[in-house]
């Protein structure tokens, strides 16, 4: 199936790993013209040359902190300087503070909401002239499961994750008239670098194996294995596509069935 996305104009917030880094490498093999934004310069370059490596076009990259103030305006200015418009925005971004809800401070609570939503709200407001400027442009933000289906002591993201989907939800509503869609892709357990590094420090302080506790967290998901960040990125290409042309405020799981809920 040709998706459409030969000369299409894509950012991807959060491109130089996981999620968002995949979602980069299929964007660019189905032929879009992809930047990544990331705050760190070494990932970006390591990220772009992986992504060349796959055969794909190399993304052009950007250092961009987006738990800072400027950073849509930073986006932004990037986007139009290499472009006249743009079609896909793409938000990865976001994390989770293991912890009990007593011990979380209000500093705790801040900060995750500057990473989580206020992030995504800032590159969203500062990059609709120019997706206004795309052709059939379309949003996918990166919620996760945990938003339906909240997991104990990660209080902070599961508010915040769900949070998310009303912003998705509210902005396909009021941008509809203007053309431009908005999803939301809910990831499950992925094997991402988060995920890897989380298991080795339990796996470090038990005296077991990666694999060992890796299959531990697989239990409780019907399909019993963490997804790859490949399977995550699939959906998100398909929903920025013109395939989805008449998809806009869902929020799609992608998590091997464990968030158990009819909504």
């Amino acid at each position: 199936m040709d998706l459409g996305y030969e000369g299409r104009r894509a950012l991807i917030v959060g491109g130089s790993y996981g999620i968002g880094k995949a979602t980069a490498a299929l964007m660019g093999a189905e032929g879009a013209d992809v930047l990544i934004a990331s705050r760190s310069a070494d990932n970006l370059a390591e990220a772009a040359d992986g992504i060349a490596a796959t055969g794909a076009e190399r993304p052009a990259t950007l250092v961009c902190d987006v738990t800072q103030p400027n950073a849509g305006h930073t986006l932004a200015a990037a986007a139009l300087e290499r472009w006249d418009g743009l079609d896909l925005l793409v938000t990865a971004v976001g994390g989770s503070i293991r912890s009990s809800f007593e011990d979380l401070t209000d500093e705790d609570w801040l900060n995750n909401y500057t990473f989580n939503i206020l992030s995504t709200v800032r590159a969203i407001r500062a990059l609709l002239p120019a997706l206004e400027k795309g052709d059939c442009p379309a949003i996918v933000t990166l919620g996760a499961a945990a938003s339906k289906m909240p997991y104990q002591h990660q209080i902070v993201s599961n508010v915040h994750k769900a949070g998310l989907l009303g912003l998705t939800k509210t902005l396909a509503a009021e941008l509809a008239d203007r053309g431009i869609r908005v999803n939301c892709v809910a990831p499950g357990r992925t094997l991402t670098p988060l995920w890897t590094r989380r298991a080795d420090k339990m796996a470090s302080e038990q005296g077991r194996t990666r694999d060992d506790i890796l299959g531990d967290f697989s239990k409780d998901i019907p399909l019993n294995r963490f997804a790859s960040a490949e399977e995550v990125a699939t959906m998100v290409v398909w929903l920025a596509s013109p395939r989805a042309s008449y998809v806009t405020g869902q929020t799609v799981n992608v998590d091997g069935g464990i968030a158990r809920g009819l909504l």
